[in-house]
């Protein structure tokens, strides 16, 4: 299965769910309603999610003078990209992820945390590594991903109050005690499952294709060993529906995010990058 039938095939799934939680909790009715919705998160997921998720994290942007500028740009010349937008995140949690529609409509952004971690070496292999999911066009799969699960994870907790309340619906199958069930627990594992497989999929690729724009595997190597570590010290208070986004899984104790991991060990990341050499 190709790259592009099984991205396809994810966000579909996707989709469904969305579809599938709406007939839980409201019959015809809520099917109707879920199938707009998932019609606007898709249409305004393609056009607005990089704005979303940057403002999510409050990512200010920086101009060529900042360093993070100056290395992606030696970068974007190196690999003949167009130049995308570069923000910094005011986090000490050392993390960076890309998002963006296209090639010519993308940003990538990092953690004040990470800038003040790594030397430029390691910085240049994160930010070769957020180019390659840039290139390979992964950042508009990775955005559309992040707001229809968002979205599934919204509508359950929704589903919480209205078990809370006893609301339930008029229509047929809508509203019963096994679709608010779902609604809470099934829905947003499944949500986070389809993440983890668009975003382990592509994880590899991406640390491949940043070796070859950084021109070396080491500083991207070194830079997830760091990673690993000082991201469980301090922890980034990532929302779950973004946490395949990140370079490296944003580490907290709360919520599903504990549960499931959306990245690769990073352990076979670094020896996968080793074989490189």
């Amino acid at each position: 299965m190709t790259n592009a039938v099984k991205t396809a095939f994810l966000l579909g799934a996707l989709s469904g769910l969305l579809l599938l939680l709406g007939q839980w909790l409201g019959g015809s009715s809520g099917l109707v309603v879920a199938f707009v919705l998932a019609v606007v998160m898709n249409f305004g997921s393609y056009w607005f999610s990089d704005r979303i998720v940057l403002r999510m994290y409050r990512a200010k942007e920086v101009g060529p003078e900042h360093p993070l500028s100056r290395v992606v740009t030696r970068l974007v010349q190196r690999a003949g990209m167009p130049m995308p937008r570069v923000y910094v995140i005011p986090d000490y949690s050392p993390n960076a992820f890309a998002t963006g529609r296209n090639p010519q409509h993308a940003a990538v952004a990092a953690t004040e945390g990470i800038l003040h971690l790594l030397d430029e070496q390691e910085l240049e292999g994160v930010m070769a590594h957020e180019l390659a999911h840039v290139k390979n066009r992964d950042i508009l799969i990775s955005s559309v991903a992040a707001t229809l699960a968002a979205t599934i994870m919204f509508v359950a907790h929704m589903a919480r109050f209205a078990a809370i309340f006893g609301g339930r619906g008029d229509d047929r199958g809508g509203g019963n005690p096994v679709g608010l069930l779902a609604a809470m627990i099934v829905a947003p594992l499944a949500a986070m499952l389809i993440q983890a497989a668009i975003s382990r999929s592509r994880e590899f690729a991406a640390d491949a294709g940043g070796a070859a724009i950084a021109g070396s595997p080491h500083g991207l190597a070194q830079a997830l060993r760091k990673l690993e570590g000082a991201s469980r010290r301090v922890p980034l208070d990532a929302n779950p529906a973004t946490a395949h986004m990140f370079i490296i899984k944003p580490f907290s104790a709360a919520g599903l995010m504990s549960l499931f991991s959306t990245h690769p060990p990073t352990a076979a990341r670094v020896e996968a990058l080793t074989r490189l050499t």
